[in-house]
């Protein structure tokens, strides 16, 4: 089975040391969506106030200059997790492309403006479940997730919603990593 490529993004190994690496992560990931490869999950790596760690799939919602973005409820494990400490890992992995690409970075809450709009461009119904869902709260049943769904239909049933979309629920965030470590090197050889 061929080895194949990997772009970490901190450091260690860039197929191109000379490009700028986000640059180069925008390139390889826009080669991934032309293949038909959706580029949005990635594994985000935590770790508690102790060091334990903790990985969960979550989805990218962007990517500029500043660093990688993803979307969660503020009061979720991980978000607990972020806040006792901010250092994470993100890695997708793209079989059918051959690569793997690692981020390690700081995690921070984006700008709560930018939260509101990604949050009224979701569609309708991820909005009403981000209202209903208490992330990482565990459940006796699927149907107390569905009453909760039913109220919280019924409570913006008759509230105007600015273009049709609702607020976005107090503890849901973007959370903005930003990519650190050394200069990339030319080779797979950890120093």
């Amino acid at each position: 089975m061929p080895v194949g490529k990997c772009v970490k993004i901190e450091g260690m190994f860039v197929p191109d040391p000379a490009k700028e690496p986000i640059a180069q992560y925008l390139e390889t990931a826009e080669r991934a969506r032309a293949a038909g490869v959706d580029t949005a999950p990635m594994s985000l790596a935590t770790a508690d106030a102790s060091g334990r760690p903790s990985v969960r799939i979550v989805l990218l919602r962007g990517v500029d200059a500043r660093g990688f973005v993803f979307f969660t409820n503020y009061e979720s494990r991980k978000a607990k997790e972020l806040t006792a400490n901010a250092r994470v890992a993100l890695c997708q992995h793209w079989p059918g492309q051959e690569e793997q690409i690692r981020i390690e970075g700081t995690a921070e809450l984006a700008d709560p403006a930018e939260s509101d709009r990604y949050f009224a461009g979701r569609p309708r119904e991820s909005q009403l479940g981000a209202w209903a869902s208490d992330q990482s709260a565990e459940l006796e049943s699927r149907a107390i997730l569905e009453a909760r769904l039913q109220e919280v239909e019924a409570r913006f049933a008759g509230q105007p919603a600015v273009l049709g979309r609702l607020p976005r629920r107090p503890h849901a965030h973007r959370i903005l990593v930003r990519p650190h470590g050394p200069p990339a090197r030319p080779s797979r050889l950890h120093a």
